[in-house]
């Protein structure tokens, strides 16, 4: 029998955060973020400390039994940018080589229907 569980990686331009929980969203299995695996703060969102973070995700799940797992990816999204960080991608493909099963990934970024104003004034922001 496979344990499966749902892995929300939240990839913005400053930090990725991957958080992994059952499938009904109430239990957390394990909650990395790349900027804990390195120095400087400036690097949480490279690449190697998102891998690093989705690497020590791995190693929780795998004590825990899980052996398939539902990606979510998000953006910061809504009024802020709708563009995922450097981070997604690597995440996931470190979640897929560690050996477990992906069964979908989804793309979960929200996106605004009219609702609050973007920053910047009328004529925008100007450089």
């Amino acid at each position: 029998m496979e344990k499966v569980g749902i892995a929300h990686i939240y990839a913005t331009m400053n930090n990725t955060v991957i958080h992994v929980t059952d499938l009904s969203g109430a239990h957390t299995f394990s909650i990395h973020t790349g900027g804990s695996q390195v120095k400087a703060g400036r690097l949480g969102s490279s690449p190697r400390a998102a891998m690093d973070a989705a690497k020590k995700v791995s190693e929780e799940l795998r004590d825990k039994g899980i052996t398939a797992l539902h990606i979510k990816v998000r953006a910061a999204g809504g009024i802020k940018s709708k563009t995922l960080g450097a981070g997604a991608k690597p995440a996931i493909r470190t979640l897929e080589r560690a050996g477990f099963r992906v069964l979908s990934i989804e793309n979960v970024t929200p996106v605004p229907h009219d609702g609050c104003k973007r920053k910047g004034g009328r004529k925008g922001r100007r450089m």
